[in-house]
C-alpha cells in the first residue's frame, strides 16, 4: 500500500532510527509502508507545525488529516497532537529528531478525536507525560473501541493493532508546563467542540494551539454543545495572541476572521434550528431544511452539515 502524504525529509540520525524501530517493525509486519518525516514549518522561533490534509481518514493519508505541532524549549520538547495513526506519530517524531536532540517530555492532546490522538503510541518509548483535559480519560474510554474499529475499517492494515494512550496528567481548569526557559499555558474549556477541549499557549511567541475549537477550510463539526462552542469561540477570538493554530487548515493572520466565519455558521445553525422547532418541525424535516449558510471555502459540507443539524436539534429541543 502506498502512503504518500506530503513532501518530506528523511531522518538519518541513529537516535531517531533506534527510537522508531519498534513502531516501524510493527508496521512492516502488517505490510504497511511507513511514512518518512513529516514536512514541518517554523511558525515562530522554536514552534514547528505540520498542516494536515483536509480530507477523510483513509489508507492513503493514514490519518495525517489534522494539524500537529511541537515546541522546543532549552530542556525538552512538547508535542501538541500526534495524528490519526502510529505511522503519522512516528513520522512526526522523525520530524522532531530532524530539528533537535532534546527529549520529548510532554505529549499534549487537544481533545479526544482520533485524528489528533491515535499517534500517541509512537511516543511511548520516550516516556513523556501525556497531558489532556480532565474529561479526556472518560471520553477516550467510552469511545476507544469505536475509534479502533473505525481505524481498521478506514485504513486497513495501518489501522490494526492501535493502542490508545490516555493522559497521565490532566487539566481541570488551567496548568503550566516548563520546557526550560519556555512556559506553556494550558486551559481546559467548558463543553464546546467536545466536552474535553484543551488549548495550549506558548507565552514566548504568543502562539495559541486551538485544536478543533477552530476549523479553517473544513466545515466545523459539532460533537459537544453548539451554544457552548459559540461562547468559547468568542472568548478565543478576543485573546491577545500573535497567531492561532487551528485543528484543521491555516488561518494565517486572519485568525479573528476565521473565528467570525465559524461563529456565523454555528449561530446560523442555532437560529434556523430554533425556528424549525418553534414551527413544530420533526428532526427529519429540520435536517432536510436547515442549510449551511455561507460555506464558501469549506469542504466536507455534505459529510458533516446534516450531522451538525442533528446535534443542534438534540441540544436545542429542550431549551426553556
Amino acid at each position: 500500500m502506498q502512503a504518500v502524504v506530503r513532501k518530506r525529509s528523511p531522518c538519518w540520525r541513529v537516535s531517531c532510527i533506534h527510537s522508531l524501530f519498534g513502531v516501524l517493525l510493527a508496521l512492516a509486519a502488517a505490510g504497511v509502508q511507513a511514512l518518512e518525516a513529516l514536512e514541518v514549518r517554523q511558525a515562530a522561533p522554536g514552534v514547528f507545525l505540520f498542516q494536515g490534509e483536509i480530507a477523510e481518514q483513509d489508507a492513503r493519508n493514514l490519518g495525517a488529516i489534522s494539524n500537529l505541532g511541537f515546541i522546543v524549549g532549552s530542556r525538552c520538547v512538547a508535542v501538541i497532537d500526534t495524528g490519526g495513526s502510529p505511522a503519522v506519530g512516528a513520522a512526526l517524531r522523525a520530524s522532531i529528531r530532524s530539528k533537535t536532540d532534546l527529549p520529548v517530555c510532554y505529549v499534549i492532546n487537544t481533545h479526544v478525536h482520533p485524528d489528533h490522538i491515535l499517534g500517541n503510541q509512537a511516543f511511548i518509548d520516550d516516556k513523556p507525560v501525556f497531558v489532556g483535559h480532565a474529561r479526556l480519560p472518560a471520553a477516550l474510554a467510552a469511545r476507544s473501541s469505536h475509534y479502533l474499529a473505525s481505524a481498521e475499517r478506514l485504513m486497513g492494515e495501518a489501522g490494526k493493532g492501535l493502542q490508545p494512550v490516555p493522559p497521565s496528567r490532566t487539566v481541570a481548569v488551567e496548568d503550566e508546563l516548563d520546557l526550560g526557559g519556555r512556559t506553556l499555558k494550558l486551559r481546559a474549556w467548558p463543553t464546546a467542540h467536545t466536552d474535553n477541549d484543551l488549548t495550549v499557549l506558548d507565552e514566548a511567541t504568543g502562539t495559541l494551539f486551538a485544536g478543533d475549537l477552530l476549523f479553517v477550510g473544513h466545515l466545523p463539526v459539532v460533537d459537544g454543545k453548539i451554544l457552548g462552542w459559540i461562547k468559547v469561540g468568542a472568548a478565543l477570538a478576543a485573546m491577545d495572541v500573535q497567531r492561532v493554530v487551528p485543528g484543521h487548515g491555516d488561518a494565517g493572520d486572519a485568525w479573528r476572521e476565521a473565528f467570525a466565519k465559524q461563529g456565523n455558521y454555528l449561530q446560523g445553525l442555532v437560529d434556523q434550528t430554533r425556528s424549525a422547532l418553534k414551527a413544530g418541525k420533526t428532526l427529519s424535516q429540520t435536517v432536510s431544511e436547515v442549510g449551511p449558510g455561507d460555506a464558501t471555502g469549506w469542504v466536507l459540507v455534505d459529510l458533516f452539515h446534516r450531522r451538525n443539524v442533528t446535534s443542534a436539534f438534540a441540544e436545542l429541543e429542550w431549551e426553556e
